[in-house]
Parts: C-alpha cells; sequence; structure tokens
C-alpha cells in the first residue's frame, strides 16, 4: 500500500477496520488506567452511635433502629463503590488485530508520514525545529502521534511544548493514541519494529 509515496505493508496498514474490536480494545485499555481507589462508607463504617435512637413502640414514629441507617443524613451509604481492580483480560492477539486496524485507518485517510530521520540527529532538544517540522507537513494544528524506533529523549523532550502532541516509541505504542490522532509521524526505522509487533 502507497501513503504519502512510501510503500507500506497490506498486512499491518491495508486492513479492514472493525468498530467493535476497535471500541474493544479502547475499552480494555481505559478500564486498565482506572485507579479504582474510589470508596463510601457503609452503617457499619460510619462515626454514629448504635444505640436504638427511640423505642419500638408509642412514639407515634415509624421503628428506627441506629442513626447509622442509609436513610438518615450522615448515615452509611447502601451499595455505594468500594476500592476494586477494573482491569481484565483481551487475547494478545485480538490486541495485535485492533493495531492492525486502528494504523490502516489512519492509512485509508492518507494520515501518515514516513521520515527518515526526526529529529534523532540532534545533540539537544529543539522545539522550533520540531514545530518547523510539523508545520512544513500541514499538522501544525492538528492532534499529531510520533512514533519512534525507541524510547528518545532528544526527540520527546523537542515535541514536549507543543500542544496536541505525543511522542511514543514502537513499544508503546496503541489504539487509543492512534485514534485520538489526526495524523502520525512515523520514524523510517520504526516501521521494521511495527511490523514486528503487529504481524500475526
Amino acid at each position: 500500500m502507497l501513503v504519502n509515496g512510501v510503500e507500506l505493508r497490506d498486512d499491518v496498514f491495508n486492513v479492514e477496520p472493525k468498530k467493535h474490536i476497535l471500541w474493544d480494545v479502547v475499552r480494555w485499555q481505559l478500564a486498565k488506567r482506572r485507579q479504582g481507589t474510589h470508596s463510601t462508607k457503609t452503617r457499619s463504617e460510619v462515626n454514629c452511635s448504635k444505640k436504638k435512637i427511640m423505642p419500638q413502640k408509642g412514639t407515634g414514629n415509624a421503628r428506627h433502629g441506629a442513626r447509622s441507617a442509609n436513610i438518615f443524613v450522615g448515615g452509611g451509604v447502601v451499595h455505594g463503590p468500594k476500592p476494586r481492580d477494573y482491569e481484565y483480560k483481551l487475547s494478545k492477539k485480538y490486541r495485535k488485530i485492533a493495531l492492525a486496524m486502528a494504523l490502516s485507518t489512519k492509512a485509508k485517510n492518507n494520515s501518515i508520514y514516513v521520515l527518515e530521520s526526526l529529529l534523532s540527529s540532534l545533540e539537544k532538544p529543539k522545539t522550533k525545529m520540531a514545530f518547523e517540522l510539523l508545520k512544513e507537513k500541514g499538522l501544525s494544528d492538528k492532534k499529531v502521534l510520533v512514533v519512534t524506533k525507541d524510547q528518545n529523549d532528544v526527540v520527546s523532550k523537542s515535541f514536549k511544548n507543543i500542544p496536541n502532541t505525543k511522542v511514543l516509541p514502537v513499544v508503546g505504542l496503541n489504539v487509543y493514541d492512534i485514534l485520538w490522532a489526526d495524523a502520525l509521524l512515523i520514524e523510517q526505522g520504526a516501521l521494521e519494529k511495527i511490523y514486528e509487533r503487529v504481524s500475526l
């Protein structure tokens, strides 16, 4: 498949996207990110006297036990959230298919740009050069995902102060961030690693 003058492998960049698979993987990713530290107090945990607040009979009022019951202000919460782990399993093969579909979505929209050198020759970060690179491709006002072969601090720091720009090595490439971006800037050397990671 030819995208912006670069030949890309069909088994990775020309896969028919299926919305339900992409949705499954994005939902899985977001579930894994959740902290799950939310917590409410039950009637046994609130700081209240457990003494019966009025006699059972003779007052003309409804029967009540302790002030900690959920119907009172300051009482416990019934069926409230408790700390839990939201993570669940999704097969590796399924995730690889979704990754290929997400990349194919961008390829079909001509939103993938493969660059021979992605500021990797710089000795120190240069935000100005990073911005000029985006401007040259007409991406200065777009959401851009920059994909490098390996973790590269010079490239990461060069793009860090540019709004709506993320930098990820191939090992961190994921469906959520690919779909978030309007365009992908991929380092030439990263392509081979993408093929290794995504091929079934």
